[in-house]
């Protein structure tokens, strides 16, 4: 069956993971974007992958009850593809992405598991992002993404953003295919530095438009300078909030080893060293330069902690002392297979794993269960409000 040219009406089912809702058309299964569950929407069929469609709302003939006016008022179809959830009442949405979760470990992992996503920070569901990227159109405008797509959106006041980061960028006169990365530090002062663009084959160059390369973040006292165009979590409070999770359920002695592997720029590798103290020892892992060198001047009063910069399959192919508490934080993929038979191998007795994508944390739960671990517990955060994105912090033993 061809995608059809006229729009459909459907009633949607549950949420699926991905930000659409489930609904089906003479069997076929269409995703829905821009729906909620248990609503009946006029649709648009966008693309077929398969056996199956994705399809936009047009109309909603019936709404939920959980449907609002958009917090975001660039986001949505016609739109920049920024809160794709804008159109959700923040707790609503809590609620749908904790189905979600429950619906990926069930399924992927072999796991039962049912709650809500957890407020981060204040739970605000707007103004809460100090890291974004823009990139620059052709014309030299900066702008954001519209969804799945290479064109931009040029209006720069998305919800998720506080009020005035990014006045006066909204302007002509950027190189086009540039990108700008502006961050608030803690100080609440913005950083802006040019990227790029790229071209005749030469790396990209930087330039600091406004403020400083690097922005200061604090946790705890300790302070990082991070390169405004490296990793660093985009919620102002999530740092916080996971450093928090991570020294409850590490559950370190002094003398203990720590294995800190995805660490970025030492976050975890700090908390971790509190606890094993001068008698133990940490190891942070990471394949980025950037987030070495701010990990190393971070924790320079720290003799326990090596800084390590290669990829975890072969530093942990390197090592030979057996960890006590490993917590580690892969990028969207998931850790995978290997990495967690290398942990197994390893005798890791107690895992905090942080995943960022509910169907890769879900594929890597199934993982550790198959090697013998138990879930301790398992909690979802809110850490992306107003998007379809969570955070999922699973701790593990045997």
């Amino acid at each position: 069956m061809t995608a059809p040219e006229a729009d459909l009406i459907l009633t949607t089912g549950p949420a699926a993971n991905g930000g659409s809702c489930v609904a089906r058309h003479d069997g076929r299964v269409v995703f829905v974007r821009y729906a909620l569950p248990d609503e009946v929407v006029r649709v648009r069929v966008v693309s077929e992958r398969g056996s199956y469609w994705h399809a936009d709302v047009v109309e909603v003939i019936e709404p939920s009850p959980d449907r609002i006016d958009p917090l975001c008022t660039i986001a949505g179809r016609d739109g920049a593809g920024c809160c794709d959830l804008a159109f959700v009442q923040p707790a609503a949405a809590r609620r749908i992405k904790g189905d979600v979760v429950a619906n990926q470990l069930e399924r992927l992992g072999g796991h039962g598991w049912s709650g809500v996503a957890e407020e981060v920070g204040d739970g605000g569901a707007t103004g809460w992002r100090t890291r974004v990227r823009l990139d620059v159109s052709e014309a030299g405008r900066a702008g954001f993404h519209r969804y799945h797509s290479a064109e931009l959106a040029e209006d720069l006041h998305c919800a998720q953003l506080p009020d005035g980061m990014l006045d006066g960028l909204d302007g002509s006169g950027w190189p086009p295919g540039a990108q700008l990365h502006v961050a608030l530090d803690d100080a609440g002062r913005r950083h802006v530095v040019q990227a790029g663009p790229r071209g005749g084959g030469r790396k990209a160059s930087t330039q600091v438009v406004e403020g400083d390369y690097e922005a200061v973040q604090e946790i705890g006292g300790r302070q990082w300078r991070i390169p405004v165009t490296a990793f660093w979590q985009a919620h102002r409070d999530a740092p916080r909030v996971y450093s928090a999770r991570v020294r409850e359920a590490a559950e370190l002695r002094p003398g203990m080893t720590a294995w800190d592997l995805y660490g970025g720029a030492g976050v975890f590798a700090a908390v971790l060293a509190d606890g094993v103290g001068q008698t133990g020892r940490v190891l942070t892992v990471d394949t980025s330069r950037a987030a070495a060198r701010s990990a190393r001047t971070a924790l320079a009063d720290l003799p326990q902690v090596s800084v390590v910069t290669d990829s975890v399959r072969r530093a942990l192919s390197a090592e030979q002392a057996r960890p006590d508490v490993v917590v580690l934080d892969p990028p969207r993929a998931g850790a995978g297979r290997e990495i967690i038979e290398q942990l197994a191998a390893a005798e890791a007795s107690r895992i905090i794993h942080i995943g960022c994508e509910a169907a890769s944390f879900a594929r890597d739960v199934g993982e550790y269960l198959r090697h013998g671990y138990t879930v301790e517990q398992l909690r979802v955060f809110d850490s992306f409000p107003l998007t379809h994105h969570v955070e999922c912090v699973a701790v593990l033993s045997r």
